[in-house]
């Protein structure tokens, strides 16, 4: 079953250790944005997929991410939420990493959900018999001249 959450509510993530971002749902508006984000779209064509990820999930970080805890500058002191500030976060291999499998991720798994439908009691796959055959135990060999 297909769960909807109808209150677009924002969520905390935890990405790192000691760092977590407020993002808001991943809705096919935001991907919509960030796929034509100039970033993505100027993409020449050929691209390396991973820098095509990269781009990507950074676009859509930039549209997601409206609050972060545990995130400072080089003095220790609490940086704002920027689109540059997003760019370095992801360019953090875990942080990345965490993004991607945390955020993303579920909005792949549900694209693929969709696809996942047991066959009908009685679908065209409803009472197949088998073609397959078990191997014999001993292949035959060739006739020998």
């Amino acid at each position: 079953m297909l769960t909807l959450d109808l209150t677009n509510a924002p969520s905390w993530c935890d990405l790192v250790p000691g760092v977590r971002v407020k993002l808001r749902p991943l809705t096919t508006a935001l991907m919509v944005s960030a796929r034509g984000d100039p970033a993505v779209a100027d993409l020449p064509e050929g691209v390396a997929t991973e820098e095509a990820a990269l781009a990507m999930a950074k676009a859509l970080a930039r549209r997601a991410i409206l609050d972060w805890e545990g995130i400072g500058d080089a003095g220790g002191q609490p940086l704002p939420v920027s689109p540059e500030a997003i760019d370095a976060l992801l360019d953090l291999w875990p942080a990345f990493e965490a993004f991607q499998s945390s955020y993303v991720a579920k909005a792949l798994l549900l694209d693929a959900e969709k696809n996942g439908s047991a066959p009908l009691p009685t679908g065209s796959s409803a009472g197949a018999k088998a073609t397959a055959r078990p191997a014999p135990e001993t292949a035959p060999t060739a006739p020998q001249s």
